[in-house]
This record gives C-alpha cells, sequence and structure tokens, in this order.
C-alpha cells in the first residue's frame, strides 16, 4: 500500500487508544506503521495510506478517544522518507554530516522530519517515536553540510512555532569511529 498521507493520533489513555486503533482499522483499509504504548503511559497511533481511508480513520478515532487526545496530525503529501523512517534507521552508504532535532512530541517530530525532507538535499533515515525517552521524539538527517543546516532550520523552527522543541545537534563528517551508532 502506497502512503501518501499520515495521520497520528496521541492518546493520554491506553485503553482508549487500543479501542481506537481497532475501530479505526474496520472503518477504512489504512495501514498501521506503529501503535504501541509510549512514555509518559500514553498510546500512539501512526498510520498511512490514501486520503479518503486516513481521513475516515482519523476522525473515527479522534470520535472514540474525545477527551483522551492529546496530539493529531493529518499530513496530506507526506515526503516519500518519513514513512520508512518512523520507527526504522533506514542504512545509507554515503554520507557527510548528520543532524538530529529532538522535539518534546511525536507529532512535531514527524512535521520537523516532513518540512527538513521537502527543504531539498537530505535523507531523513530515522524518526524516533517517544519509547524510553519521557515523551521526546528525535529525528536523523544525513546530508551534505549546507543542506543539513538548511532542513534543520526548517525543522526546527516548524517545532519551535508549537513550542515543542527542546534540542539540536549538526555534526560535520562523523568520525568513522562514532559512525555506526548513529545508524
Amino acid at each position: 500500500m502506497e502512503i501518501s498521507v499520515v495521520g497520528v493520533l496521541e492518546f493520554s489513555s491506553i485503553a482508549i487508544g487500543i479501542k481506537s486503533l481497532d475501530e479505526m482499522v474496520k472503518t477504512a483499509p489504512i495501514k498501521i506503521i506503529e501503535a504501541k504504548t509510549i512514555c509518559p503511559g500514553k498510546y500512539l497511533i501512526i498510520f498511512g495510506g490514501d486520503v479518503a481511508s486516513v481521513e475516515f480513520s482519523f476522525n473515527k478515532g479522534i470520535e472514540i478517544g474525545k477527551e483522551y487526545i492529546i496530539d493529531t496530525l493529518f499530513l496530506p503529501q507526506i515526503h516519500q522518507d518519513v514513512p520508512p523512517a518512523i520507527g526504522n534507521i533506514i542504512k545509507i552508504k554515503d554520507w557527510d554530516s548528520i543532524g538530529i532535532i529532538e522535539t518534546l512530541s511525536v507529532v512535531s517530530a514527524i512535521e520537523a522530519a516532513d518540512i527538513s525532507a521537502k527543504v531539498g538535499g537530505v535523507k531523513i533515515i530515522e524518526v524516533r517515536t517517544a519509547i524510553g525517552f519521557g515523551g521526546k521524539s528525535y529525528i536523523k538527517i544525513l546530508g551534505e553540510l549546507d543542506s543539513v543546516q538548511a532542513a534543520m532550520e526548517a525543522g526546527i523552527e516548524k517545532a519551535k512555532s508549537k513550542n515543542l522543541f527542546f534540542a539540536q545537534s549538526l555534526i560535520p563528517r562523523p568520525h568513522p569511529e562514532v559512525k555506526p551508532f548513529f545508524m
């Protein structure tokens, strides 16, 4: 299934999150990218598919979740590099610089990854989603130094606009000894 739209629902209740997940997949044919408990005691659903299916399931999740919804994201035309990087590390052979943006929510990390990728000239290699990080998330961006800087500026600005930016690092030409720990 091709993913042209991503939806994200973050719940304050694990029980309500799981019930919403079941209802959402019964509502329309969507692909679940991640569905899990996250810190501190929340439930996260990240899903994708075509516009209509994601929209129907997104609305069903909000209907079920009601007052238990913490944050949401409905992102049409998501950059193609972002969905495979959610919860995964994309292996890249050749790279020059790495940028890391740390956010205070999953939604802000996905938004930062999308806008960073759309700036161009970079590869999103990881979107880590709030497990074991006290609710924080981060993204890793690879590419040439100038491209990584520009992508990071755009991603950071997006997270700051929602007051959900936490920290960032830019590492030009990482030492070969540490590269395996980034990948």
